[in-house]
């Protein structure tokens, strides 16, 4: 099957790189919308992503100034060391898997 131009310079995130990425973005605190912008998710996506983290004990909520901050909780923390492990084990120095 021939590649389309746009095809080959995006890749597909996958669930769980998704998740990394939107634990490490909320490491410190974050409000949701900088957490969509950053992640490059839909307010859809977002929702659903922060749902599913918050029920996973991954985040955790603060109320400061009526507003909810997304938070990284030592549970998330641990995951995304442990993401961070893999993904450096299977890096080749010469770039990885070619499609």
């Amino acid at each position: 099957m021939a590649e389309r131009g746009w095809e080959s310079s995006r890749k597909r995130r996958d669930r769980l790189s998704i998740i990394a990425e939107i634990l490490e973005i909320a490491r410190d605190g974050s409000l949701k919308t900088p957490i969509m912008y950053k992640a490059n998710l839909s307010f859809a996506q977002v929702n659903e992503y922060l749902s599913y983290l918050l029920e996973m004990n991954l985040l955790e909520t603060i109320t400061k100034d009526k507003e909810t901050i997304y938070k990284a909780t030592d549970k998330g923390l641990k995951y995304l060391q442990g993401y961070t492990k893999i993904e450096g084990l299977l890096k080749k120095k010469e770039g990885g898997i070619k499609n």
